[in-house]
């Protein structure tokens, strides 16, 4: 067994410090592919769209076209040699019912593809918010503890939502506002190529000046993001239950308001640097649309006046000047459109790779290939391991001592034993590597039997029930936060797991009984009742190993000795280890690890431990 253990350990070890690598240098390189792979599952409704935008954009080419022949051939026909020929009515008719017609149906187009752009792009970014929710639930609990919780929803709402205008409406932009320029381009050449080259000589300065503003735009928006991130940890660590009770009773209310300013000015700075940055380059835009038109009409009167000068036709007409200037404009706001997308997608792009930093993060943790189910036979099922195990926190440096040095012992399927010592030797760290949360740094942690590293992470959490110092309960009813661990369980289950955990007469003593809200993580009962629900919790779920993290620790005499009741129920039948700091609580435990600095330091019963007279005994002197 020796043999294969080391070899895996080897590899596990190389492969979990390829994921760090990974960590410390996410990839958010070549942003525009890694954004169109968004809106790969909707390639049939991007087609919809896209005809949808070709077919509009190529209508919106029209009226400028018919408004030329509604000039020469409608009201100023052309060739016509006296005034009291007049307009020509019936084509005038067909020519403006065709250009009625166009805007109507034009119109309608546009309904329908601003509904499949708004689906789709809605979709794609519900689709990034739950792939993000999604992975971040798989990491590993160090990340957690070393991420604020601010800044993680930050990234899923501020940053999600900072994209919303780019997924939403950057394909139909792109496309439509493309295809409009391409076609108004040729219209143009077409009616006047003259014309044409006075219309387009300053866009070459426009398209530069708006690369450096986008550019800008991008670093401005980092540190909005930045400072968005730090105003949700703010407000999710002094908004919580537990950072209310704190600012009170401590009388810093103030404070913390003060700190909420200081960031939220520091947000509004950003902001306006944000909006004026591309104003000035947004000015320039609009006096040359408004520029460019006169310029036209001014070089049209010069070249007329040359072609009359010296005898030939410079064809000009008004019908000419007037459906250049209306095809010009049909150039340049689409041009201008297509800019402010490419600033967009500039400043965004500072967003999106914060999301892609995180998507890119690889869990420490993870089923190696081959993971295997962990055993049910009897005899193995609940037995518990460590063998030489070491373990040092990943955020730890390197000459600290480790959490964890050299540990073994062995618990048998349906035993009962309990981890006691001083606070920071130690013992929470070993319920913490039973079901995994996190890894050992060498040495093995075996369930069953087989290393925890060769079976699956989801059926071996499975196994294993946790009951925590401080319970977590969410802001719902008893029968839902019970109803987490078995969400297909029967009120028959629940009352029955609340029965074992000594809460059921509680509960139904209240006026909603399992209906009634407990609070903002359980504050609306008292830390015995919160515990024997989280108790009840477990219970449903029925684990095969029972694992209690100083459960009782908090909780006065009276509330110690009911939940203590409910505990020795919950034992019957598993395997059950339990991380003591009252050692009243652990004196019917088949055998007793003392924890030192990391070490074992002593074991046996109580009675044992007592009669060797070392460091147990003296705790629980101490105690007495």
């Amino acid at each position: 067994m020796g043999g294969p253990v080391g070899r895996s350990r080897v590899s596990g070890g190389d492969a979990r410090a390829q994921r760090e690598a990974n960590r410390q240098a996410p990839k958010v390189a070549d942003l525009g592919r890694r954004i169109a792979e968004l809106f790969r599952p909707y390639r049939l409704q991007l087609s919809v769209i896209i005809v949808l935008v070709l077919v509009s954009a190529g209508l919106g080419i029209l009226p400028p076209l018919i408004t030329q022949r509604v000039f020469d051939d409608g009201l100023f026909p052309v060739g016509a040699e006296d005034a009291a020929t007049g307009p020509n009515l019936t084509v005038l008719a067909w020519l403006v019912g065709a250009m009625i017609l166009v805007f109507v149906v034009s119109a309608g187009l546009g309904i329908v593809q601003t509904y499949f752009t708004a689906r789709v792009g809605n979709r794609v970014m519900g689709d990034l918010r739950v792939k993000l929710f999604a992975h971040l639930q798989s990491m590993e609990l160090g990340f957690f503890t070393r991420t604020k919780t601010g800044v993680i929803q930050s990234r899923l709402q501020n940053d999600v939502g900072g994209v919303a205008n780019v997924l939403t409406n950057t394909v139909s932009n792109v496309i439509g506002n493309t295809v409009t320029v391409i076609a108004a381009a040729v219209a143009m050449v077409l009616l006047s190529w003259q014309l044409t080259l006075i219309a387009v000589v300053l866009m070459p300065v426009l398209v530069f000046a708006q690369r450096r503003v986008g550019q800008v735009r991008a670093r401005i928006a980092g540190k909005t993001q930045e400072s968005l991130s730090e105003m949700s940890a703010i407000t999710q660590e002094a908004l919580s239950v537990s950072g209310v009770l704190l600012a009170k009773t401590y009388s810093r209310q103030q404070a913390e308001t003060e700190r909420y300013a200081g960031e939220n000015r520091n947000q509004i700075a950003l902001q306006v640097r944000q909006t004026m940055s591309g104003q000035v380059f947004f000015a320039l835009v609009q006096v040359f649309l408004s520029a460019v038109p006169a310029i036209v009409y001014l070089v049209s009167g010069w070249l007329l006046a040359q072609a009359t000068g010296q005898g030939y036709d410079a064809g000009i007409t008004a019908g000419t000047i007037v459906a250049f200037t209306t095809v010009q404009s049909r150039l340049l706001f689409p041009l201008m459109a297509l800019m402010r997308v490419a600033l967009d997608l500039q400043t965004s792009s500072a967003l999106f790779a914060r999301i892609f930093e995180y998507l890119d993060l690889e869990p420490a943790i993870v089923d190696e290939p081959g993971a295997a189910e962990p055993s049910d036979e009897p005899g193995r099922a609940g037995a518990v391991s460590f063998e030489d195990v070491t373990f040092r926190y990943p955020d730890a440096s390197a000459d600290d001592s480790p959490t964890l040095d050299a540990v073994s012992f062995a618990v048998a399927p349906g035993e009962f034993v309990a981890f006691v010592g001083a606070s920071g030797s130690g013992k929470t760290t070993i319920g913490s590597l039973i079901p995994r949360l996190y890894d050992a740094s060498s040495g093995t942690v075996r369930y069953g039997g087989d290393d925890v590293r060769t079976l699956q992470q989801q059926s071996l959490m499975d196994r294993i029930g946790v009951v925590t110092q401080e319970p977590y309960l969410f802001h719902a009813t008893i029968a839902e936060n019970l109803r987490y661990a078995k969400p297909d369980a029967t009120q028959e289950e629940i009352e029955a797991a609340a029965g074992l955990a000594n809460i059921h007469d509680t509960i139904v003593s209240f006026a909603d009984g399992y209906e009634t809200i407990v609070g903002e993580r359980g504050y609306r009962l008292s830390g015995g009742e919160k515990q024997r629900v989280a108790i009840a919790r477990v219970l449903l779920k029925n684990p095969r190993v029972l694992v209690l993290d100083e459960a009782t620790s908090a909780l006065d005499t009276v509330n110690e000795r009911i939940v203590q009741r409910a505990l020795d129920g919950a034992r019957e039948g598993r395997t059950t280890i339990a991380i003591a700091h009252r050692l009243s609580t652990i004196e019917g435990a088949d055998r007793i690890y003392v924890v030192s600095a990391g070490r074992i330091v002593e074991q046996g019963s109580h009675a044992e431990l007592l009669e060797l007279g070392g460091s147990y005994a003296e705790l629980y002197a101490q105690q007495a």
